[in-house]
């Protein structure tokens, strides 16, 4: 009968499960000798050294913007060793120094622990190489406990007396031939070919007193390694890395007025307005006179209609003229036309100017916009990615200032504020979904057909390994001018999710709720934010000021079918696409792009006569 054979089968089940984990523990217990399993990695690890030149073998496991907004999260945050590292120099026998150490090594992570679970988790509660790396992998796929969300990435720490490290390993331990008579061959030809290394640059950590510098990088990327750590084992923090970091522009913002620095950012027009700021390395004496006068602040650069830029690129240089001064809400952007070509319309970023003497948490959005999305955008050219529902990119530079440039080489830059701000230009340009909604001018029509052409985005998209991350009314646009039939273009590439250590933005209303638990995307979590989208552009965004209550908010909207029904009264497909996606978050199974597109695009045909194209 069938229940019989349900039965029978997971008893098979069991046995084969019991006995792959007697067989992991079993080459877990072989598994000891690093020095044996280094030998099998020497030729290997000579070979990929030869292949990168002087260059760094394996790439870092963070990002310095990651870390740069990490730094910024924890301005606020005390951290106290009171175990000092010992000094070599000074200690009096090599034993003492080494058990000293031991102890001012754990002291600092007791500190790092504390101070990160007292910021990130919760304020009242008190309770709770790559050998090393691949044990405690093995380890973690035969433990009873559950780690599900972490079972393939862990993080070495490596420290001395003076520096610093982190070592990060990624992989699938389900692909280890665990073969116990031949462990050690077995690990390195898995480390060879199914695993992912990271290695981070050798800081020093340690002061010449013993204390840690906790702010600067070599002690800032082990204490991030050890956040993701208990972020792998207890979950997604209270308090998300973004909020703790948004404080950080508040702080500046008011130090430079206590300094009558000025600021950068929006003039009174709406304008993009860069100050430049000059600073005496000299200490110098203040009269009594002097002490209540102001700095007077030198005449701004400002960035207005009218106005050209000039980009250089490697190869050739490219004039805009600046029609229009716009915002996505957070950041300055332009509608400009290329000097050779008036009639033809682009949109143009402006990055961030590498003078400011301290960046602000809206550098690092900058930075998103600019720096990242042009990479993003250059790697779907790179790949052959062709739709028309894409970006395009049109061009990449440094900005060419006014008067002379006096940059000692092609990579450096001068004195001047504006040398080698960053500038990306890209096409078509269109409205934004947020002004068509503020406007009244988004209907069923055209939400059926954004929710076509963003997933025909998103199919082209994916077919390349990349998703998009940040979905929302003001990286949609509508394109009218110079076209048969308008269109919407999926815009905002800056934290597109290419590699796993990617991390896409946190929305609340708009990211998917994979996103907000684990700082990942799943394999639905665009559609899903592509939902949200639809759904608010046809009613009040809700008040959420946490990931908690945004979390809260997406369970009990979906198990009440308050998004379908929203949804249903707008269009029947609408509808049954959300239902689709409900049944899909959080899983790892992928979209079926393919048989949506067909079902949206013949909606539109049948109810509105007019034919659209599909992305290959």
């Amino acid at each position: 009968s069938p229940d019989l054979e349900s039965i029978g089968s997971g008893t098979t089940t069991k046995r084969l499960s019991g006995s792959r984990s007697r067989t992991r523990r079993d080459f877990l217990t072989r598994f000891t000798d690093s020095e044996r399993f280094t030998e099998n990695l020497q030729d290997w690890f000579g070979l990929v050294s030869e292949n990168h030149d002087n260059k760094p073998v394996f790439e870092p496991p963070f990002e310095l913007v990651e870390l740069q907004k990490f730094d910024y999260a924890l301005e606020g945050v005390s951290f106290q060793q009171l175990t000092r590292m010992p000094n070599a120099v000074y200690a009096s026998t090599s034993t003492s120094v080494e058990a000293n150490a031991y102890l001012a090594v754990e002291d600092f992570l007791h500190a790092a622990v504390k101070s990160l679970w007292e910021a990130f988790w919760s304020q009242e509660e008190e309770e709770a190489a790559l050998f090393y790396a691949l044990r405690v992998l093995i380890s973690r796929s035969v433990s009873r406990l559950d780690f599900s969300q972490s079972a393939n990435c862990v993080f070495v720490l490596l420290v001395d007396l003076q520096y610093g490290g982190v070592v990060k390993v990624e992989g699938d331990v389900s692909k280890l031939d665990y073969d116990v008579n031949n462990v050690y061959d077995c690990a390195a030809e898995w480390v060879k070919n199914h695993s992912k290394i990271s290695v981070s640059p050798i800081d020093r950590i340690w002061n010449k007193l013993g204390n840690a510098n906790w702010r600067d990088i070599g002690a800032l990327q082990v204490v991030f390694a050890t956040y993701h750590s208990i972020v792998q084992y207890f979950g997604p923090p209270r308090h998300s890395i973004e909020d703790l970091a948004a404080d950080h522009s508040s702080r500046v913002h008011s130090r430079r007025q206590e300094r009558q620095l000025g600021d950068s950012g929006l003039n009174e027009n709406g304008m993009f307005r860069l100050q430049q700021r000059t600073m005496s390395p000299e200490i110098v004496e203040v009269h009594e006179e002097e002490e209540s006068s102001k700095v007077e602040p030198e005449p701004l650069m400002k960035l207005e209609v009218g106005s050209v830029l000039w980009l250089e690129d490697s190869n050739y240089q490219k004039g805009y003229q600046i029609n229009q001064v716009l915002t996505n809400g957070t950041l300055p952007y332009h509608i400009a036309s290329p000097v050779d070509e008036a009639g033809k319309s682009v949109f143009l970023y402006v990055g961030s100017p590498p003078s400011q003497l301290e960046p602000a948490l809206e550098d690092m959005n900058l930075w998103y916009q600019v720096q990242r999305q042009t990479k993003m955008l250059s790697i779907m050219r790179q790949r052959g990615l062709s739709s028309k529902y894409l970006p395009q990119l049109h061009g990449s530079g440094r900005i060419i200032h006014p008067g002379q440039c006096q940059k000692p080489s092609s990579g450096g830059r001068c004195d001047h504020p504006w040398c080698g701000t960053p500038i990306l230009v890209t096409t078509p340009v269109g409205e934004t979904v947020s002004d068509m909604v503020n406007e009244g001018r988004f209907g069923p029509e055209e939400a059926i057909r954004c929710c076509h052409d963003c997933l025909s985005a998103l199919s082209s998209s994916s077919s390349a390994g990349i998703r998009h991350g940040d979905i929302r009314p003001e990286n949609v646009v509508y394109v009218t001018s110079g076209v048969r039939q308008p269109y919407f273009v999926l815009i905002g590439w800056g934290h597109a999710v290419l590699e796993d250590r990617d991390r896409p933005a946190m929305n609340l209303h708009f990211s998917s709720t994979y996103a907000l638990q684990e700082g990942k995307l799943c394999a639905a979590s665009d559609a899903e934010s592509l939902i949200y989208m639809l759904y608010f552009c046809f009613g009040d965004l809700p008040e959420l000021d946490s990931v908690e209550g945004a979390l809260q908010w997406r369970e009990t909207s979906w198990s009440k079918r308050l998004i379908q029904q929203k949804l249903g009264d707008v269009s029947t497909i609408l509808k049954a696409f959300s239902d689709y996606v409900d049944s899909l978050c959080g899983t790892p199974y992928p979209l079926d792009y393919g048989i949506w597109l067909r079902r949206l695009k013949r909606n539109l045909s049948e109810d509105h006569g007019k034919e659209i194209e599909t992305s290959g």
